[in-house]
């Protein structure tokens, strides 16, 4: 058999409700995306369940490879983009790179999907990531929390002009073989 498939998990693919237990593959995530879930008791629960069942290791990535990123996201212009969970789990994907492993970061962020880049890791988003979710998206204003229709024109705000970003508005599972 050959090496089986290594995910490396943001915060973002836990909200949207990836689920590693789902998937045959190897998933990973870093201590700090367990404390940034732990501000929503059901995906704190969920992620915890996953640790529980042996689906889902947590690990600390080297300092090495969280410096390495650290250099590589000021360099592109993402550093002030990125939460330090978003650079441990660049630096984790890194590191098992380093190790011999495939891994993909889960993500839709796109500093970090530009940073992996920038370093050579894999990457694929959640709304891209296929057949477990259908997402629906809502553009909206992270400045003044205007709400715009997903087919919004526009990049920028049309009240305070920040640049809009997108959330899933509604996640429908996709149905498949059992």
């Amino acid at each position: 058999m050959g090496s089986r498939r290594t995910l490396v998990l943001d915060t973002s693919a836990f909200i949207a409700g990836f689920n590693p237990s789902a998937v045959d593959c190897d998933a990973y995530s870093v201590p700090e995306v367990e404390r940034e879930l732990a501000k929503n008791n059901l995906l704190k629960h969920r992620f915890q369940a996953a640790v529980d069942s042996g689906k889902l290791r947590i690990l600390q990535p080297e300092a090495q490879y969280s410096d390495a990123v650290g250099e590589a996201s000021k360099e592109m212009g993402d550093m002030r983009y990125l939460s330090e969970a978003d650079l441990q789990v660049i630096a984790l994907a890194a590191q098992l790179k380093d190790e011999g492993r495939s891994p993909t970061i889960i993500t839709d962020d796109y500093s970090i999907q530009n940073v992996a880049a920038k370093i050579g890791v894999n990457f694929t988003s959640l709304a891209t990531f296929g057949i477990r979710l259908q997402l629906h998206w809502q553009l909206y204003c992270p400045g003044c929390r205007r709400k715009y229709p997903s087919d919004y024109k526009h990049k920028e705000c049309e009240v305070c002009g920040t640049r809009l970003k997108r959330k899933p508005q509604a996640k429908k599972p996709v149905n498949g073989t059992s």
